[in-house]
């Protein structure tokens, strides 16, 4: 997302370095304290098959290292998102504020203290520790350090990295430790055992988005008729040819224009995908002919992005993210957010946009981002960091949306369908705060396409409102036996939902094309999440919010999706089946029942 595109640019992430600077002017003095007892905190077992070890670096090599301190009341937050989520309860919809979710996720001031402590007491100066307060993603300690210390702070040994593809070397360890009496107090450091290339790289291959690179584009055919806007009837030529008009007849989104200023659709981009507006002109003016053509979006940037116009700058992710948000969640004010890679954050942006966002003091009701990466290529701990920044931000009343892969049950991007031995889940996909969109194709009837990713995570539980569920799928269809061993039957249920992800035409460098993966179906779903919003903050109702609870408390929304499947893994993967699956989710949405869920059809 080949004459046809794939539109899942799973940002298939063995994740990003963490930039090496030259030694400074400070001085370190060796480390004199008695060594305290340690505990292991993460190991990898193997090195990434797309890396090779050359050595140690040279001693002088300064690293940098963030500690990620522990929230002071994570389960508090937790409990609070749940009051404001759960339809039915007291608290539904009563978001908390920026300064109420930082009270939860910021440290406790004696943790920030003993770790400080230790690490001066560890030789480190005082001048190369910084104390970052991150909003969403709680307090970090960076610090800048040689690797003959990091070694010995985190009982560990730094090696060098050599990505075989690129030629470009990071520096990593295969397994860290910490303190045993700061185990409470650390909840990761990081980059260590996260592997991976900066998005500033112009390699695309690991760093993928549910939709992959073009290559060769094909410009479809052209019989001179479109579907017409919002005709309620669904034209046969949907089934191979999906525009807007398909998806208003097929699922009820209405073309009224929403009329709310202050609500908001946030798309970022990344690894260099750029959204462009001549595209998004020539989409509107062939696709949405009742818009005004020169309807356009906003630009916010980040670490050294940015969004260069030209037909040789288009980005296939980023204009059909684009397009399928502004030209379907019709007069939705849309931003696109561009993500760089000065100063990379280890997680390929992933960091870096949960921060900028929730930096904000009023941030987008609705993100939709078409990108991750498999599961075992990011660190247990960080994964979950990163997942408890989207439970502070949906606990502000933003809903958090991502097309959930596009090679089955083996992962996020097609190529490993044959090589993996037990299904591969995708991230952010199996994060329970997220929802997870799958892809479907076809009107008569709409069936689930065999490249739509799902599973269920090695790292999260399953959420108490999706258990039912997914007992009820297991104990249907009898995956457990016929699968054993093979995936977490406890493991979080993905993806949530699904849409069209197939046959979808957009506009790329001035042409005219189409586009297949889940990264078309994240932002569809979320076009229509933000003009149920609209409808809400008009009615003087708060947005939805975090999704998932509302979702699963109202299954009759869905179109139940009963047949295909995700093969992967020399397997037939998972199947469509009656009630939710691990391929399509609940189903496809429709919008009316949506609006009547919410309370203001």
């Amino acid at each position: 997302m080949a004459p046809v595109v794939r539109a899942s640019f799973l940002l298939y992430a063995s994740l990003a370095l963490y930039t090496v600077i030259a030694s400074g002017p400070v001085t370190y003095s060796s480390i004199a304290h008695a060594k305290r007892a340690s505990v292991l905190r993460e190991r990898r077992d193997i090195i990434p098959n797309h890396f090779a070890g050359i050595g140690a670096p040279h001693e002088d090599t300064i690293l940098q290292l963030k500690i990620g301190l522990q929230p002071n009341n994570r389960s508090g937050l937790e409990q609070a998102l749940f009051d404001v989520s759960t339809p039915g309860g007291t608290q539904y919809g009563k978001h908390l504020t920026a300064e109420e979710v930082h009270s939860y996720m910021s440290a406790h001031p004696s943790t920030s203290s003993i770790v400080l402590t230790w690490l001066l007491e560890s030789g480190v100066p005082e001048s190369s520790i910084t104390l970052e307060s991150k909003g969403s993603t709680g307090d970090w300690l960076a610090l800048s350090v040689p690797v003959p210390i990091a070694n010995d702070l985190f009982s560990t040994e730094f090696h060098t990295f050599l990505h075989k593809r690129s030629g470009e070397t990071i520096i990593r360890a295969l397994e860290y430790s910490v303190p045993l009496d700061l185990v409470e107090h650390i909840s990761l450091v990081h980059p260590i055992v996260t592997f991976g290339i900066d998005s500033g790289s112009n390699l695309k291959l690991d760093v993928t988005a549910h939709g992959r690179s073009l290559g060769a584009q094909r410009s479809t055919r052209d019989n001179g008729t479109e579907p017409e806007v919002n005709s309620g009837v669904i034209d046969e030529s949907c089934a191979t040819k999906v525009t807007p008009a398909c998806l208003q007849a097929l699922y009820g989104i209405s073309n009224t224009p929403a009329t709310q200023s202050s609500n908001r659709i946030g798309v970022p981009g990344l690894i260099q995908q750029w959204a462009q507006k001549a595209d998004l002109n020539a989409f509107l003016e062939r696709y949405r002919p009742d818009m005004d053509p020169n309807t356009t979006f906003s630009l916010e940037t980040l670490t050294g992005g940015e969004d260069p116009q030209g037909p040789d700058k288009a980005g296939s992710e980023a204009n059909l993210d684009i397009q399928y948000t502004v030209g379907l969640a019709t007069g939705v004010p849309t931003t696109f957010i561009s993500a760089g890679c000065d100063l990379c954050d280890g997680a390929h942006g992933f960091l870096d946009v949960v921060e900028f966002i929730s930096n904000q003091t009023n941030p987008p009701q609705v993100i939709s981002m078409s990108y991750g990466f498999t599961e075992e290529e990011i660190s247990p701990d960080l994964a979950k960091r990163i997942c408890d920044a989207y439970m502070a931000l949906t606990a502000r009343g933003v809903s958090l949306i991502f097309g959930s892969g596009d090679a089955g049950v083996s992962g996020a991007i097609p190529g490993n369908e044959t090589t993996c031995t037990s299904f591969v889940p995708t991230f952010p996909g199996g994060c329970p705060y997220i929802t997870s969109v799958g892809g479907t194709q076809g009107i008569s009837p709409e069936v689930a396409t065999n490249f739509s990713s799902g599973g269920f995570s090695n790292v999260f539980s399953q959420p108490s409102f999706q258990q039912p569920f997914v007992s009820a799928y297991l104990e249907s269809t009898g995956v457990e036996d016929t699968y054993a061993g093979r995936f977490n039957a406890s493991g979080r249920g993905f993806p949530d939902v699904s849409t069209q992800a197939n046959h979808i035409q957009i506009v790329v460098g001035g042409n005219f094309t189409e586009i297949w993966g889940t990264s078309a179906s994240g932002p569809i779903f979320a076009s229509m999440i933000a003009l149920v919003n609209d409808r809400l903050i008009g009615a003087g109702k708060p947005p939805l919010g975090y999704l998932n609870p509302f979702l699963y408390a109202n299954p009759q929304i869905f179109n139940d999706i009963t047949s295909g499947n995700n093969p992967g893994c020399n397997t037939e993967g998972f199947n469509a089946t009656k009630g939710w699956d691990p391929i399509t989710g609940l189903g496809t949405p429709n919008f009316e029942a949506l609006l009547l869920a919410a309370g203001i059809a």
